[in-house]
């Protein structure tokens, strides 16, 4: 038969509590089922509540470190705070000293229908986050925890980790059921007034469950990288040791091994280096392209043992110039070509080539390999040219890139533009125009004293007229003259037309 397990701890010197939390150590959403049913006075409640601000305060909280969740057990059951509420031990903590207990029946099952459903569930909203550690820590008086077992089994399935602390003696067979193993590490009794005994192992506890232990590596080129990790020695004296190297052939390089393992690369060709303890991150240079490497971190502490983290990495292939080309400043007769990216260490020259499509005069001009653009002149308007940028690079090699590039059409102005009245409501308009291309002419009129609410008239003429005659004009007429090209208008000229007893002819109005 089994016995209960008490457990009393001897005190050790606790470290200086921070405010805003001091254990940058750990990932993962921690919610507390707490009974406040009417079994649990209101001395208990508040003993609990105290002993939960204790234990939460070194911890760090935000999006991407720990998060922490509150749910109140009674006849019905209620989130206080789920994983979204608070970002900082100051929100937390005032938090708790304003928490009421709910009294009436402990509903436990429903409560736990609740954690599973909502707060617990990853992605709902202000639940658990994904592929992060989940705790549930059940803080009860044992008594009549209702038909707990199949739920927390649930639970537990699920990958959530089961703690439980009980301030009675009863139900131990119960309980030791719905925690997760290890139960000397998992399931504590304890008087309410010695709370303070088992705070340290059961923050240890939950930290053992959320420890960040991986290491990432970020910002990775073709001879860099960054790692990344938690700063677990912040407050302890000790540094990272971290060594690097490629991956063997046939290795991976991949997984965790225990305190001082080192790293898995072929022939000892690892770089070794430490970092200071309060350190996060570390920059590692001269890495070749195209390249799988290990690195691993191992956190070096009298203090504490740590295991020693590592992640496998592929630096990016050797990027050789031209990789990108681009036009700007696009003209009838010019063009500006950009392209990149600049490498004056590796590049004597570009020699850029380009002619009509399909099968105009090659023309070419060659840059100095610091250049990343020139200006290519004396294009033909309206056409289309292939453009290669071609790049020797010192090492003997070349690497070339093409574009194809429309220039724009020449759309030359109108030139002129005649009035000439006809009686009391006509008028003749002529104009001369000039260019290649011209497809028509774009006529419009319009009354130039009821501006606002005159409708405009529009009349469309094919390219070889150069006049009109335009009848029933308002009093003050307002002609303009527009030439249109294959993809464009040119600019037109206006004129005003008045009618009066003595008419008489306008030049034009620009």
């Amino acid at each position: 038969m089994d016995s209960f397990v008490l457990f009393f701890v001897s005190t050790r010197a606790q470290r200086p509590s921070s405010p805003e939390g001091v254990l940058n150590c750990c990932e993962g959403d921690v919610l507390f089922l707490l009974d406040s049913s009417g079994s649990v006075s209101s001395y208990e409640h508040s003993r609990l509540l105290s002993f939960l601000s204790d234990l939460l305060l070194p911890f760090s909280l935000g999006e991407d470190q720990v998060r922490m969740g509150l749910l109140q057990v009674g006849t019905q059951p209620k989130v206080e705070f789920d994983f979204s509420a608070h970002y900082s031990q100051t929100s937390l903590q005032g938090a708790l000293r304003n928490i009421r207990p709910l009294r009436g029946d402990t509903n436990t099952v429903e409560a736990l229908r609740i954690a599973t459903e909502k707060v617990l569930r990853p992605g709902a909203p202000g639940g658990s986050r994904q592929g992060l550690p989940r705790v549930l820590v059940w803080l009860t008086d044992g008594v009549k925890p209702g038909e707990v077992t199949e739920p927390m089994a649930l639970l537990r399935d699920e990958g959530v980790a089961v703690l439980v602390v009980s301030t009675g003696h009863g139900n131990y067979q119960v309980l030791k059921e719905v925690v997760t193993p290890p139960t000397d590490k998992h399931l504590y009794f304890v008087d309410i007034d010695d709370l303070n005994i088992i705070t340290e192992d059961l923050r240890n506890a939950i930290i053992e469950i959320i420890r960040a232990e991986r290491m990432t590596a970020r910002d990775i080129s073709t001879n860099s990288a960054t790692l990344q990790w938690r700063p677990v020695l912040t407050g302890l004296n000790g540094f990272y040791e971290i060594r690097f190297g490629p991956v063997p052939t046939g290795g991976t390089g991949s997984g965790s091994g225990g305190p001082g393992t080192s790293p898995s690369v072929g022939g000892g060709q690892y770089q070794r280096f430490t970092q200071a303890a309060d350190s996060s991150t570390a920059r590692l240079t001269g890495l070749k392209s195209d390249t799988t490497y290990v690195a691993t971190l191992t956190p070096e502490s009298n203090d504490q043992a740590f295991n020693t983290l590592s992640v496998t990495f592929t630096t990016k292939p050797e990027v050789l110039s031209p990789a990108l080309i681009s036009i700007s400043e696009l003209g009838p007769s010019s063009v500006r070509i950009n392209w990149g990216p600049l490498q004056p260490d590796r590049v004597v020259s570009y020699y850029i080539e380009y002619s009509i499509l399909p099968s105009g005069k090659l023309s070419a001009v060659t840059v100095s390999g610091t250049q990343n653009s020139t200006v290519l002149r004396n294009l033909q308007p309206d056409s289309t040219y292939l453009i290669t940028v071609s790049a020797r690079h010192s090492s003997g090699t070349e690497r070339a890139m093409s574009v194809k590039v429309c220039t724009e059409e020449v759309t030359p102005a109108l030139l002129d533009l005649q009035l000439t009245t006809m009686g009391s409501d006509s008028v003749q308009v002529d104009w001369r125009g000039s260019g290649t291309g011209l497809k028509g002419y774009w006529v419009t009129w319009e009354d130039q004293q009821n501006s606002v609410s005159a409708q405009r008239s529009t009349m469309y003429l094919p390219p070889d007229s150069l006049s009109t005659r335009l009848s029933r004009l308002p009093p003050l007429a307002r002609v303009c003259v527009s030439p249109i090209y294959r993809i464009a208008r040119g600019d037109g000229l206006c004129c005003t037309a008045q009618f009066h007893s003595d008419a008489l002819s306008y030049g034009y109005e620009s």
